[in-house]
């Protein structure tokens, strides 16, 4: 069990992105556009044309009647064979990668229903870097409340992994994050955590299934964490409103329980507007008075988030 609190996050496990996940998740990677091709004829009526062009274009004139080609008196040339690849890929036009950031502001870091900002404001934000193979790296990071917490002012993750469809509607993402406390003081902070999920959607609405698992290590008191998660996402039809709900489970050092088992929730909704989404939602996480008095780190609350992502 903890008698500090350190951030509980993985990129497709949470609304960071996500990416991840979101979170997440599957979310995620795109080259770029091949362009169209066309041709164009005009008549050239210039009287300047030299009587070399004249005769030239009739003699062109000549073979099409006798081969049935058509003669284009004046071409426009387009990009209408496929791209060189090795001459794109020079300029970064299929490379294959691509690059996307995220920032939000919320009344409260909570992550698995843990308050981990003291009840107050924390800007957050990240950073990734895709390849259209479904591969990916990125890194994000939020403010901490030092007095409370006690890992420093500043979580900072990295992370990598795999996202890419198994089947028509089911996404999988896979990948290892590192939860760093730059500024902590000293001691073992950082640990590592495992991490993979899969989604499907059907109709407006998409299902999430997860888990994360923190091997044993000195910074978990040298035992390990597990935590499996669902999610579900309902959009309503004509509108850019969606419905989530999220039910989590922790078994582990990571807890403010006796035993060491924990659930966690959320019911919520959020709504998009171009790159920007607000949410709001319930959140709350088992405690007990022993582990965390006066409910410091486990006390429901609402909490709204305003995100970008570009």
């Amino acid at each position: 069990m903890l008698t500090s609190i350190r951030g509980l996050s993985a990129a497709t496990l949470s609304a960071r992105s996500i990416s991840a996940a979101s979170l997440t998740a599957g979310l995620l990677f795109s080259a770029a556009p091949a362009f169209a091709s066309e041709t164009s004829s005009e008549a050239v009526t210039d009287s300047s044309i030299s009587a070399e062009l004249i005769a030239a274009s009739a003699a062109l004139d000549n073979n099409a009647a006798e081969t049935g080609d058509l003669v284009l008196t004046t071409k426009v040339e387009r990009a209408n064979e496929p791209v060189d690849e090795a001459v794109a890929s020079d300029f970064g036009g299929e490379s294959g990668l691509s690059f996307s950031a995220n920032v939000a502001f919320t009344t409260e870091y909570r992550f698995r229903g843990v308050d981990l900002s003291g009840g107050e404001f924390a800007v957050q934000g990240g950073f990734d870097v895709g390849h259209d193979s479904g591969l990916y790296v990125g890194t994000w990071a939020s403010n901490l409340d030092e007095q409370t917490v006690g890992y420093g002012s500043t979580e900072l993750d990295v992370y990598g992994g795999w996202s890419g469809d198994l089947t028509d509607g089911l996404t999988a993402d896979v990948g290892v994050i590192a939860y760093l406390y730059p500024d902590a003081g000293p001691g073992d902070f950082d640990y590592i955590e495992f991490y993979g999920s899969l989604s499907a959607s059907i109709g407006p609405a998409s299902l999430t299934g997860g888990l994360a698992y923190a091997p044993d290590q000195d910074s978990l008191g040298s035992t390990d964490n597990l935590y499996l998660y669902t999610d579900l996402g309902i959009g309503i039809p004509d509108t850019p409103i969606t419905i989530n709900g999220h039910l989590g489970y922790t078994d582990g050092f990571l807890t403010f329980t006796g035993d060491s088992k924990a659930f966690d929730w959320s019911v919520g909704a959020d709504v998009a507007a171009g790159p920007v989404t607000f949410t709001v939602a319930y959140v709350g996480v088992e405690g007990d008075a022993i582990n965390d008095p006066g409910k410091i780190f486990t006390d429901d609350a609402f909490v709204v988030t305003v995100a970008a992502s570009f």
